[in-house]
């Protein structure tokens, strides 16, 4: 097979090590729901699900009902809860595949109801409160206008679970997180008062389980911890102890000696100052790595870091490596993790490019020849 010009390397070790860690980090009661939407961050959901699901996990978050089928199709058993906004030509899939919805609007339930088949066992809903992010979710009071009825008047679904989502856990002020929490506790409040038992409330994301620990409830929903990265606060992250399970590496495709002054890439952008070499490495922006890390980024050849020159083309980038001893053709090229004593990370990236790590992972993951290590 051709050598594949960005290889991604999965640790699914890793993977398993830091969902160990996470589960140490809440009360052992604590129900976990790993969320592996987007290929779970790029890194393959097929192989992270089949990783995870032995490991006494709930179930899993996906975003559509088109990620949940393709679990669904690789035998994942356990519930697989759609958390995205849906259509009613959703429904029929998420019947045949035995998708748990998560409910956001009136029209969708009442859609669910009429497709129900009323002689089966009640079918598993999640009810979304929106409690300041705006994005999804009944408001409050409607919620609590809509559960004691639907509780009492059909036998043909179930509240299996009522869940919020914070807009803002990862800032160190508190304010806005407190007051979601503070009123998503009163609904659950009220719908008790009422002799409603709802079995699972959720809304820690991983920002709210490394920050805001009374959010924990009776289950979180870890995603960026999963993969090795904590959601902003770094300075405090080492509650917890997390690893990449991504790496990614290229090669050196060509060589270029250069004289002073003479331009390399698009543009003009860049002119050597000293006699120079370059090299040309044959990933560029649509495999992941965005034309805004020229003149910031770098990557790593024997150890020592190649800083990124020229404009980032669609499929090819180009390195100095005029102070790198000996570059040759077909040599390793790391863009994501270790080489010698050095190290660039998706935290890195996110640096240089004014971002997140998990928009840089679902990038570079999505678009390579993924190869999968059980070990660390």
């Amino acid at each position: 097979m051709p050598r594949s010009p960005l290889t991604v390397g999965i640790h699914l070790g890793t993977l398993k090590a830091n969902f160990q860690r996470i589960r140490q980090l809440i009360a052992p009661s604590t129900k976990i729901l790993p969320i592996i939407k987007a290929d779970a961050y790029g890194h393959g959901a097929v192989p992270v699900a089949q990783t995870l699901a032995p490991l006494g996990i709930f179930g899993f978050g996906v975003a559509s009902v088109a990620e949940g089928i393709v679990l669904r199709e690789h035998r994942i058993q356990t519930p697989i809860i759609v958390m995205g906004p849906l259509l009613g030509d959703h429904l029929q899939d998420i019947l045949h595949y035995e998708l748990t919805p998560v409910i956001s609007h009136p029209d969708i339930l009442h859609q669910l109801l009429a497709q129900l088949p009323s002689n089966t066992r009640p079918f598993p809903i999640h009810l979304k409160i929106d409690t300041g992010l705006h994005r999804l979710g009944f408001d409050a009071q409607e919620a609590l206008r809509l559960i004691p009825s639907l509780s009492r008047s059909t036998a043909s679904v179930t509240i299996q679970g009522l869940l919020t989502h914070f807009a803002d856990a990862d800032n160190p002020d508190p304010t806005l997180t407190t007051q979601q929490l503070s009123q998503f506790q009163a609904c659950i409040q009220q719908i008790i008062g009422q002799g409603i038992h709802i079995p699972i409330c959720h809304m820690a994301n991983s920002a709210g389980m490394l920050f805001h620990p009374t959010s924990h409830l009776n289950m979180v929903r870890p995603g960026i911890m999963l993969y090795g990265y904590t959601p902003g606060q770094e300075n405090h992250s080492a509650q917890i102890k997390l690893e990449p399970v991504m790496h990614a590496h290229t090669y050196i495709a060509h060589l270029r000696s250069l004289q002073p002054g003479e331009v390399v890439g698009y543009n003009a952008l860049f002119r050597t100052r000293r006699l120079s070499q370059i090299a040309v490495l044959p990933v560029g922006y649509t495999h992941g790595f965005p034309r805004h890390l020229t003149g910031i980024g770098h990557a790593l050849i024997k150890g020592k870091p190649a800083p990124i020159i020229g404009k980032i083309c669609m499929d090819m980038m180009m390195v100095d490596v005029t102070d790198i001893p000996n570059p040759t053709i077909g040599e390793e090229v790391v863009l994501l993790g270790k080489q010698g004593e050095k190290e660039i990370t998706a935290q890195d990236y996110a640096g240089w490019l004014n971002t997140i790590p998990y928009e840089i992972i679902c990038g570079i993951g999505g678009k390579a020849n993924r190869i999968y290590y059980s070990e660390k």
